[in-house]
């Protein structure tokens, strides 16, 4: 690969500078305070009993991440399976070298292996570079949803009726 880089799926050992370029996005996006993800709950929620996310790399020859597409499997009432790409970052020092359109053909590819119709994410209304960057792979970015969102404390602090509450609790052997 060009640069020495390689591309590959990411592994538990990754964690750690994984964190540092989410840290580094959360930057670049103006919300650094933002990220309370920690290693912890990464290693649970990727490599446990039951991971729900899978993520590719780009490695340099120095064993540093420079790259990073973090994906997972989500479901629409509408179409049927599909991949969400949660975050697509490459470091700034590595920008603008082809290097996201690797990532991004590394999730176009697991969304076409794991038979997903459909891939999806978010890009920032401000965030310009990204949005030429989708656009240019013919990619369609849309105006007419709004995100909703209910945050930590919200989801605490939510009234739920005792019914809902009943029909979620866990079923042994069951997981999503």
């Amino acid at each position: 690969m060009e640069n020495n880089l390689v591309l590959r799926r990411g592994v538990e050992t990754d964690l750690p500078q994984v964190l540092g370029l989410i840290h580094e996005l959360a930057l670049y996006e103006r919300a650094p305070e933002a990220v309370t993800n920690t290693l912890t709950a990464m290693q649970r929620d990727g490599f446990g009993p039951a991971p729900i996310f899978g993520f590719f790399v780009l490695e340099n020859e120095a064993a540093e991440i420079v790259g990073l597409a973090l994906f997972y499997t989500a479901y629409s009432t509408w179409k049927g399976r599909m991949l969400y790409l949660e975050d697509l970052v490459v470091t700034e020092s590595a920008r603008r070298g082809g290097l996201g359109r690797l990532l991004f053909d590394a999730v176009v590819a697991e969304a076409r292996a794991t038979g997903a119709v459909r891939l999806k994410w978010q890009v920032l209304n401000w965030n310009e570079p990204a949005i030429t960057f989708y656009k240019k792979l013919g990619a369609n970015i849309e105006d007419e949803w709004f995100n909703g969102n209910l945050d930590e404390g919200q989801l605490a602090s939510y009234a739920v009726a005792p019914a809902a509450s009943e029909a979620a609790r866990p079923v042994v052997g069951r997981s999503l």
